[in-house]
């Protein structure tokens, strides 16, 4: 340690044990982080490594700006976690938009972004807010290799009527009677597929499928690592065959306004290929969830 270290460290010993001392007095302590709310923000996620991720990055980010934050992280699924998101057993909760709406609203047909978020803003029970929803995604897309994309000039689903072979959709078996289906790419696209199963949700199996030629489309998630991984392009679905899914924080109406500045502005920031990018540092780089969202929050001044 050089001198001018040694005396700017002992100069702010001293000068904690000075603020230790006035606490101990009676004064409140300075150096306690202050909770813009005076209560503890609980913030909860699934048991899910992407949507725990988000959870730490609304924590963390919540803790920098002087709130006090409790984890309550891998409560399970709905059913487990919106119970205590309604009780006020959780105050703040990282969800997505359509798999959300269809939980609360079942016969909703609605798909499209902006129509399914305002949907789900009236939707939302009493004691609840659904606060600004992210770019980020995470819902399932029809994926093709970087190749045949570059080959066949397909970009988003309308290309594939253009497209001179056959085409094989790879998914998990339930797909092929989906309305987002072969008879979804028909009544919507005009494209006649065949259709594999293949039953690991867009995993490797999918992707060494594609990779293979065994299929031209798989079906993923939009926030794979595989996508990443594997070099994958996701199609644009002008026809909204999918519900929009978008990265939503559902939160108690007693979270104070300050705390829900936050996290809107978390949600501004961040991007579908942020949230690809934090995923395969957590499944590929086996990072934990803490460090991920120290390192995207250091990247994204809020």
């Amino acid at each position: 340690m050089t001198r001018s270290k040694y005396f700017a460290a002992l100069a702010l010993g001293l000068s904690v044990v000075a603020l230790a001392g006035c606490s101990a007095s009676g004064g409140a302590d300075p150096l306690a982080a202050p909770s813009a709310s005076g209560d503890t923000i609980v913030v909860g996620s699934q048991a899910y490594y992407s949507n725990e991720i988000i959870a730490e990055i609304y924590a963390e980010a919540l803790e920098s700006d002087g709130f006090a934050v409790k984890r309550q992280f891998n409560i399970g699924q709905r059913e487990a976690y919106l119970p205590e998101l309604e009780s006020g057993g959780v105050d703040l909760f990282p969800e997505y938009t359509g798999p959300l709406l269809q939980y609360w609203v079942p016969t909703t047909t609605l798909t499209q972004a902006d129509e399914v978020y305002e949907a789900l803003r009236a939707a939302a029970p009493a004691g609840l807010q659904v606060l600004d929803q992210s770019a980020a995604t995470d819902q399932d897309a029809y994926a093709v290799t970087r190749e045949f994309s570059e080959q066949y000039g397909v970009t988003s689903l309308a290309d594939l009527a253009s497209v001179p072979v056959p085409l094989v959709v790879g998914g998990n078996a339930e797909g092929v009677d989906r309305p987002n289906g072969p008879k979804g790419l028909l009544e919507h696209y005009g494209v006649t597929v065949g259709f594999t199963p293949i039953d690991d949700g867009g995993g490797p199996l999918t992707v060494s499928s594609l990779k293979s030629g065994a299929i031209q489309l798989g079906i993923v998630y939009t926030a794979s690592p595989t996508i990443q991984s594997g070099d994958l392009v996701i199609l644009d679905d002008p026809e909204n065959l999918f519900t929009a899914s978008h990265v939503v924080p559902v939160a108690s109406d007693s979270l104070p306004a300050g705390a829900a500045d936050t996290v809107n502005r978390i949600s501004a920031a961040l991007t579908p290929e942020d949230l690809i990018a934090m995923n395969v540092q957590s499944v590929d780089g086996q990072q934990s969830s803490d460090a991920i969202a120290a390192g995207w929050l250091a990247a994204h001044p809020l």
